[in-house]
């Protein structure tokens, strides 16, 4: 598939090659604007290439020593796309992801009983950072504006639909869509098909 960029673009996108091959070894391509926080926590895998305006963040916060955020080989993350890693977020290899996708394992208050921490009464931005780790695995497909919460582990192979909010675990070769997410539909390994799921 030819891109057919114009000048600009071939200019930005010269640029940012010569940033990418400075300072983020074995990527692909980092294209700038790029907001990066906490670089030590983060490990990628060959091949890695992001869109315009991504903002990355990883704090020093919660269980984990060493790396927040690992992302395998060969993982193309669209523009506008924030991700942010307090214990851990770990992207498989070949997962492709469309625009303005947030993703993270943090989140301002515990709401899973009677924390008196996290009482509505107390501003949002003081209560206590909480914590609980992402997985997303191999070869899986995110689609434009999805939102992965705290604690979701995304199986391989498997398709996010567009505006989908996953606030649960997603099983191998699913296909979710949704606010909150379901399966909608099932690969079919012997009829190698996407099988649509019958409603319940």
């Amino acid at each position: 598939m030819k891109n057919g960029y114009g000048f600009g673009e071939i200019v930005n996108n010269a640029i940012s090659l010569v940033y990418t091959k400075m300072f983020y070894k074995g990527a692909r391509l980092i294209r700038r604007p790029v907001f990066i926080r906490g670089k030590k926590f983060l490990e990628y895998g060959e091949g890695l290439t992001t869109g315009y305006n991504c903002r990355i963040e990883m704090f020093n916060i919660g269980n984990t020593v060493g790396k927040k955020l690992i992302i395998g080989k060969n993982c193309k993350i669209g523009d506008y796309v924030h991700i942010a890693a307090g214990e851990t977020v770990t992207i498989g290899n070949n997962c492709l992801m469309a625009s303005k996708i947030y993703i993270s394992d943090i989140i301002h208050g515990d709401y899973s009983g009677n924390v008196e921490c996290s009482s509505p009464d107390i501003p949002p931005d003081i209560r206590p950072l909480c914590t609980k780790a992402v997985s997303i695995g191999n070869n899986v497909w995110i689609g434009e504006n999805v939102c992965i919460l705290p604690g979701v582990n995304i199986g391989d192979g498997c398709v996010i639909g567009a505006n989908t909010v996953v606030n649960r675990d997603v099983p191998d070769n699913c296909m979710v869509a949704g606010a909150p997410a379901k399966v909608i539909k099932k690969w079919d390994t012997e009829l190698k098909l996407w099988i649509k799921c019958s409603k319940k």
